[in-house]
């Protein structure tokens, strides 16, 4: 069986983008990112309808009712609402293409069941590496970085389990990751090339 969908989870900071942008710059045109929505502002650089749907809360709880966005979630340490958007899912279907999907569990049940998606956890190698990766990457407090830490131990051992595959990225090896993603892409019937 053909498979046209895949999901890359994990913890923030575990370098899901990462492996996304190497497998769309491994094989483009063939494989490219699903936008989720958001009602967060977008950040320097990123673009609508590229990076995530920007949203007002209105809009996206419409959406959610209209059935456009059939799986999300709320995190409120940042009052921001994330989900998979399935008119941009279904029109990259429609072309063709591999879509790479990142979302959290309940939207990894929900590709699995409707459109028979793999699904990828990726682990860091340690929380200690972790920890270091989010705080060098962004201007975060000691009290979010300790409640992402704390959040991230529950992700990896209660939700990790929960995936088709697992995988660690560790720091400095992304191309073995990547690697490890193409295997299990082309072993679950996924036509690369």
């Amino acid at each position: 069986m053909v498979r046209n969908v895949f999901v890359i989870a994990g913890p923030s900071g575990a370098g899901k983008d990462s492996i996304i942008k190497e497998l769309i710059h491994r094989y483009p045109g063939r494989i490219e990112f699903a936008a989720n929505a958001t009602t967060r502002p977008p950040r320097e650089g990123e673009v609508d309808g590229v990076n995530y749907f920007f949203m007002s809360t209105d809009r996206f709880q419409a959406e959610v009712i209209q059935g456009n966005i059939p799986e999300h979630y709320y995190r409120a340490q940042t009052n921001t609402y994330y989900g998979l958007y399935k008119p941009r899912l279904d029109a990259q279907l429609a072309r063709g293409v591999i879509v790479a999907a990142q979302v959290q569990i309940v939207g990894a049940r929900y590709l699995q069941e409707q459109y028979n998606a793999i699904t990828i956890f990726i682990v860091p190698s340690s929380l200690d590496d972790l920890t270091h990766r989010i705080f060098e990457r962004s201007e975060i407090s000691v009290v979010e970085l300790s409640e992402r830490v704390e959040f991230t131990k529950r992700e990896v051992e209660e939700e990790a389990p929960q995936y088709d595959y697992r995988i660690t990225n560790d720091e400095g090896k992304l191309d073995i990751a990547v690697d490890q993603v193409v295997s299990i892409l082309k072993k679950e019937g996924f036509v690369l090339g």
